[in-house]
Parts: C-alpha cells; structure tokens; sequence
C-alpha cells in the first residue's frame, strides 16, 4: 500500500511538472507585442483584444508557471505584467462595459488563477506583489482598467529594466496634473494614496516625502492633503477621447467628504409666482431662500453637521418686481427670519459605488405661527421637516455626466389635531452635465416632484445652470428654472426661480 502511494504522489508530480510552463524572455517579448498593439494614449482597445489568441497564450502561461523557478527580478516584471493581463482578461471576458464595477466582484470576487493558484485580484495584488516587495513603485505600473489609474502603457515590463521603468512611471504619474493636482496651499492626491496610505510611510508628510522622491517640481510638504474622487469609467479606446480628461478633474456632488475635511455650502433661490384667475394675473408671490449646510468628514464614508434655513417672503399686488422682497417689511404682507435647522448626515453605502450617497436632515421650526396668521404671511411649517435624498453620480466619457436624485420629504410633522399638515413628497431630478474644461460646467435640469395628500398636487421644473470651479475649494453656481405646478397651470400663472450658490472647503 505505501508504495502504491508514494508512487501515485510521484506521478502526480510528474503531471504537475509536465504542466507547469518555464517562463523565459519569449513571454516578455510576447507581451510587449501585445500591449503594443492594443494600447493607445493610455486606452487600450479591448474590442480588438476580446478573443485575442495572444492573450489567451500569455493567460495560459500565467496559469500554470512554476514561480519558484523563477529568479528576481524576472518573477517581480513577471508578476506585474500578469496582473495587468489579468485585469484586461477579466474585461475582456465582460465587454462591452462602461466600468469594472458594472458587474461586482471585479476586484474581490471573481478568481484568476496564477501559478497554479486562485486568487481575487485583490488578493494577487497584496499577497504576491504588495506584502512580498513592499515597494510602492507598484502602485503605478499596476493597471486597473480605469480612467483614474495610472496610464496603461505600450510595453511589458522586463527584467533588465524593471528598477528604470518603475522609476520612470512613478515620475510619469506624479508629473501628471490630472493624477496629482498642487493647489497653493494643498494637494490633492489620488485615491491610491488614501486606500494604500500605508504603502507610503502612513500620514500626510511621508506620503509627501515620497511624492517629492519622484515627482520633477516639488511640492511643499507643509500643504493640506485632499483626495479627488476616483473616476472608474472604463479605460477603453472606443469610449474614451481623453481619459483623465475634464470630467474626472470635477467636483462630484454626490461623493462624501474624505475623513477630516470640512465642506459648507450657501445655496440662494428666488421663487416668484404670478397668478389670479382665468389668465388674468393680479398678484406676486415671492420667497427668497438661503439654506445653508456644513459637513465634516468623519470618515472617509460617513459626514455629519447641520443644515438651516433662512426666508424672506412678499406677497403684494402687481405689477410689481420679484426683487421687492429684499425692501423694506411691511407687516400683514411680507415676512423674513431664521425658520429652521437641524442636524444632516451624509452617508456612502457602498464601497463599489463612490458616487452614490444617502443624504438626510432632520430641520425643527425656528419661531412661532410660521404658517401664518391674520396678521402675518406663510413663512415656513410649524413642524418638522424630515428631507432624505439619494444621490448618484454616472460619469459620460471625458466631458459629461448624469446626476439624478431622488427625495423622501416629510414637511410638517405632528398632530392632525395640532393643524400639522404631514405632507409628504417625492421629488425626482435629472441633471445632464457638460464640461468643456476642468473649471466649467454647463447643464440642464428637469425634475418633477408629486405631493402624496388626499388633494392630490405636484410640481414641475426644466432650467439650465452653470457652475464655474475658481479652486477646488471654492465654486459658485447658477441656475434659473422655469416652474409649474397644479394651481399654476389651472389659473394660468406663471412662476420661475433664480438661484445662485457657492461652496467651500477646507
């Protein structure tokens, strides 16, 4: 019996030695045609890659070397140029897609094998390449398919150049104005940096230490560091003009605030409503509104603050101008104060997902008879408002986006005996962004809004806006809509809003 196994376990070996493939110069030659025909600009053309013969012999080899026959540096060049075949296999078997995200489990999930062994990417990444030669070089020659990434590059790494190669790419990157951006007093660093801070000595001055290692015009270690939101929009010839370009520079509404940083916002509308009856327009309404919010960065997923709500309401005969609401109060008639704050929260449920984010505030009334009286106009609501709204952000190639957003709007809270009114609503909105350069935004909205109540009501809104981006911590923006709603459209009104708003952070 024993010799029956030992001799199982040598045929067994046998088997395995028959198929584990040596890996010599004509991988690495065949890997530099490979990535020499398929890459372009920092895109790879996966269209033309997708069944691709030679990749699916370099996969092959990959699959079943020997790695402890391999000598350094030939199994460091060896290793890098698997992972980043293994990426393109991996997409490649998925394409046509718009990111590696589209599907899950890209990173974390799905299997590949090497050498004979599964991995997730994610554990090839740390266990064979990070943790083995604690050389954060890598992270920039390590391709992950997206926009964001360090360029994808038209050679294979060898191993006569490997230490030249991962010197020149770090300074490649790092030289990059889209990967690495120097403000005067801050810098804000790719996201690699914060999930990988680690890697580069773990705080704000080693990591500008290494940064200064490689990059040709030094930054001062003294600045602020901040990270910009990583743009997983595939790096695919066919669907990117100018990867990098100005849509993953913006400033994304619907991201979080990286951990220890401050955001506030001043965001002003002007709604005037011109209405009577048949057509006939006698009187205007209007409401100037600053809701004002600031949120602290608790970590890199949660944010916490407050936000508030400040009015001034006019209601006079016309004709008469929109902008008579910043006169002179005349009590019975127009009305101004401080109506509401409370605590807000912004949250990013998903990791996969950065541009997806949960907002929700909590406002208490500021003041009494706010809805009104016979001596004072409606102001705001005796109750509470609960305003919970669901942000996403979709990246359109270099130059566009789609933002939309849904709400839960709880306004009043309390007692039907008490006079609360309890109107809920679920706002929707749609906004299509262009960007003709990193400062500029250009876009149009639509939104829609109905109020769940026995009578039955809603509103409507179509506008065009424009933000423009002086720093990256400072932004002013404006936008004016055309507005409708149930009453509107039964008297022939007309309304509209003008608004202007500005953002900072720190």
């Amino acid at each position: 019996m024993k010799k029956i196994i030992i001799t199982a376990f040598a045929l067994g070996l046998f088997v395995s030695m028959s198929f584990a493939q040596m890996v010599d110069q004509a991988f690495f030659d065949k890997a530099e045609a490979f990535f020499q025909a398929h890459v372009e600009n920092g895109t790879f053309d996966y269209a033309k890659a997708k069944g691709n013969m030679d990749l699916e012999s370099l996969i092959q080899t990959i699959e079943t070397a020997d790695l402890n026959k391999i000598e350094e540096p030939s199994k460091k060049a060896f290793l890098i140029n698997a992972y980043n075949l293994l990426v393109i296999r991996q997409v490649t078997d998925q394409y046509p897609i718009e990111t590696v995200q589209e599907n899950g489990g890209f990173f974390d999930k799905n299997k590949v094998t090497v050498g004979g062994k599964k991995y997730t990417l994610t554990q090839f990444e740390k266990q064979e390449l990070l943790d083995v030669y604690e050389d954060a070089r890598l992270h920039f020659v390590l391709n992950c398919a997206a926009i964001s990434c360090p360029k994808i590059v038209d050679f294979a790494y060898q191993p006569a150049q490997l230490e030249e190669q991962l010197n020149q790419q770090t300074t490649i990157a790092l030289d990059d104005p889209t990967f690495l951006k120097v403000m005067e007093e801050k810098v804000e660093l790719s996201k690699i940096f914060e999930w990988y801070i680690d890697d580069f000595g773990g705080n704000r001055l080693t990591t500008l230490t290494f940064v200064n290692k490689y990059k040709t015009e030094k930054v001062d270690l003294k600045s602020r560091v901040g990270y910009y939101t990583y743009d997983w929009t595939l790096n695919d010839k066919a669907g990117v003009k100018n990867a990098g370009g100005n849509n993953s520079a913006r400033y994304v509404v619907s991201s979080t605030i990286p951990k220890g940083f401050s955001e506030a916002k001043i965001f002003n509308n002007l709604y005037t409503q011109a209405s009577g009856s048949e057509g006939n327009l006698t009187d205007r309404s209007t409401f100037f509104t600053t809701l004002f919010t600031y949120l602290y960065g608790v970590n890199n997923r949660l944010n916490v603050g407050f936000s508030g709500r400040y009015r001034r309401v006019s209601n006079e005969s016309l004709p008469n101008s929109a902008l008579n609401v910043f006169g002179s109060i005349d009590a019975g008639r127009d009305r101004q104060g401080l109506t509401a704050i409370g605590p807000q929260i912004r949250y990013a449920p998903f990791t996969a997902l950065q541009n997806f984010s949960v907002q929700s505030s909590f406002l208490l009334p500021v003041g009494s008879e706010l809805t009104g009286s016979s001596t004072q106009p409606f102001i705001d609501w005796n109750g509470a408002t609960w305003w919970t709204q669901f942000f996403n952000d979709l990246s359109l190639g270099s130059n566009f986006s789609l933002f939309t957003e849904v709400d839960f709007l709880w306004e009043d809270i309390g007692s039907a005996a008490e006079g609360r009114a309890n109107r809920v609503s679920t706002p929707a909105t749609v906004i299509l962004s262009y960007f003709p350069n990193q400062q500029t935004t250009i876009y149009t909205l639509a939104g829609y809004s109905p109020f769940w109540q026995s009578d039955f009501d809603y509103f409507t809104q179509l506008g065009l806006g424009f933000k423009y981006q002086f720093t990256p911590n400072f932004e002013v923006e404006l936008l004016a809509t055309d507005f409708d709603n149930k009453f509107l459209n039964s008297t022939g009104g007309r309304a509209y809003t003008y608004n202007m708003g500005v953002r900072f952070n720190w």
